[in-house]
């Protein structure tokens, strides 16, 4: 396998990570925000209040997500394993 090749994996596991991982993190965002602006209405400084409702709202993008989640993974997991037997059959 050559650097490029190594390269080019690695971009697309990290691109692959920012996909997987940006509906969660979107949501955390801007549910804190969103409370943060509620805070700051109210004068309310209670930290549980920042935290219930980030959990709730990440595992419900979480449930919603988890399908795409999952395919996505899948199809890199194919490719991946798919370039793996390519590489192993082009050394011997």
């Amino acid at each position: 396998m050559t650097p490029e090749q190594v390269l080019d994996l690695v971009r697309e596991a990290i691109w692959l990570m920012v996909r997987i991982g940006g509906p969660v993190m979107l949501t955390a965002v801007v549910v804190g925000l969103a409370v943060s602006l509620l805070q700051a209405l109210t004068q309310i400084q209670e930290m549980t209040l920042t935290f219930v409702p980030k959990v709730l709202a990440m595992s419900l993008a979480l449930v919603l997500a988890l399908p795409f989640m999952l395919g996505e993974l899948r199809a890199f997991t194919e490719e991946l394993f798919a370039r793996i037997a390519v590489v192993g059959t082009s050394q011997e």
